[in-house]
């Protein structure tokens, strides 16, 4: 029988048991606002002998993430953590754990990419990264903080999948944010999360083999083939995994969630702590009698493609929030993938860029993405099917900020 204490944890917080829980054996971690606290309440644990694991210090992030990929090449479950320019200098090691197939889980604490400098939350860093070979799950609280970061393990440990992941939280919203979170007991958790297993390459010198080697074009596009298969799989794993999940712990999670979209006229496509708000505002505005409906993008990779055509089905106008710029492209990367999901429909997808640095994405910016969607869909637009992106919540005045005038 589960045993289980509820506690108040920040994101950081919950992330730092989650791993604990998973009895990881090395952690290469190195601080980064906002995710900093993970990697000194994980040293903190090590040194007070809470947690039997070994503590490497290491001076960069791209060193963090090699020193994981060694350890558990080893046989061992290893841990790391990291955000916004953190991630970006793991670039290059981030292909090496794919690419290897070592099933790493790393809490990445979502915060703004360069430049302008910022400490704040958006997705561009994750999403910078959305095609590197890594799972990737976005959380709404920090109770999703915690048990996600298990299934990821699960899943990611799978025999058909054995594929790094990211779990994403959003800086400060949640890695900052104190809630009551159910936290399991250790017994509970080795019953879901078994001890960790090297299935497909490993370090013995007893057995020498070699790992990460010059490939020729003979055999490279195979290696990538069989990564493309373990995402396929992993969109029939995670279902099961979150089941047998929700079965022991009693909390049922998605590839993602629907709120209110049964007979909405318009639904809004979020991901992240956003979602909670946005249903706040879809219930708010149901009991004005307006039909609006929510979605939460839970599993960005691999991305659900048939569930959320399943239900955006019939849907005329659907609204997308993008925490991220996509410049240079039509839309943000998560409206891409909502409008690649609806190729052979007259649904109309409208991307909303908000969220940007840190902006909060308030009640009132979401009842201004649903207004504007009702109006689409009762003409009441004077251009309902206008193209392009809108930056819902940037200032009017955007051109002069910080405007310099040159003096001739």
């Amino acid at each position: 029988m589960k045993k289980e204490i509820r506690r108040m944890l920040d994101g950081n917080g919950a992330a730092t048991e989650a791993l604990k829980l998973a009895r990881v054996q090395v952690i290469s971690a190195y601080p980064i606002t906002p995710q900093s606290p993970i990697a000194e309440k994980l040293s903190e644990l090590v040194v007070s002998h809470k947690l039997e694991a070994r503590y490497i210090r290491v001076e960069s992030e791209h060193t963090a993430l090699s020193c994981a990929i060694g350890a558990q090449l080893t046989g061992v479950r290893a841990a790391t953590a990291t955000s916004s320019v953190g991630l970006a200098l793991m670039h290059e090691i981030l292909g090496v754990a794919s690419g290897c197939r070592v099933p790493i889980v790393m809490p990445v604490v979502n915060r703004a990419l360069v430049s302008p400098w910022s400490l704040w939350c958006d997705h561009q860093d994750a999403m910078a990264e959305r095609d590197s070979g890594w799972l990737q799950f976005y959380t709404e609280n920090v109770q999703e903080v915690m048990d996600f970061i298990l299934i990821a393990y699960n899943i990611a440990e799978h025999t058909e999948i054995l594929t790094p992941a990211m779990v994403c939280l959003d800086g400060f919203f949640l890695s900052h944010s104190t809630q009551p979170v159910m936290t399991p007991d250790q017994e509970t958790v080795d019953a879901f999360l078994p001890p960790y297993r090297s299935k497909n390459l490993f370090l013995d010198p007893k057995d020498p083999m070699f790992i990460n080697n010059l490939t020729s074009p003979d055999e490279f596009s195979e290696m990538r083939f069989q990564q493309k298969v373990a995402f396929e799989r992993a969109l029939d794993i995670i279902p099961e995994v979150q089941n047998h999940f929700a079965g022991i712990f009693g909390r049922q999670y998605g590839l993602l969630e629907a709120h209110e979209c049964e007979d909405a006229e318009v639904v809004l496509v979020t991901m992240g702590s956003m979602a909670g708000t946005a249903k706040y505002t879809a219930n708010m505005m149901r009991k004005a009698g307006h039909k609006v409906g929510v979605i939460k993008i839970s599993v960005f990779r691999p991305f659900p493609v048939a569930q959320l055509a399943g239900l955006l089905k019939g849907k005329k106008v659907v609204g997308v929030i993008d925490r991220s710029a996509g410049l240079g492209a039509q839309g943000g990367p998560l409206w891409l993938e909502v409008k690649a999901a609806l190729p052979d429909n007259d649904t109309r997808v409208f991307d909303y860029v908000a969220g940007l640095g840190g902006r909060d994405i308030t009640e009132k910016t979401i009842e201004t993405i649903f207004t504007g969607l009702l109006q689409k869909v009762n003409k009441k637009d004077a251009n309902p099917d206008a193209p392009g992106v809108c930056w819902i919540d940037t200032h009017p005045d955007a051109m002069s900020v910080r405007e310099v005038i040159v003096n001739d």
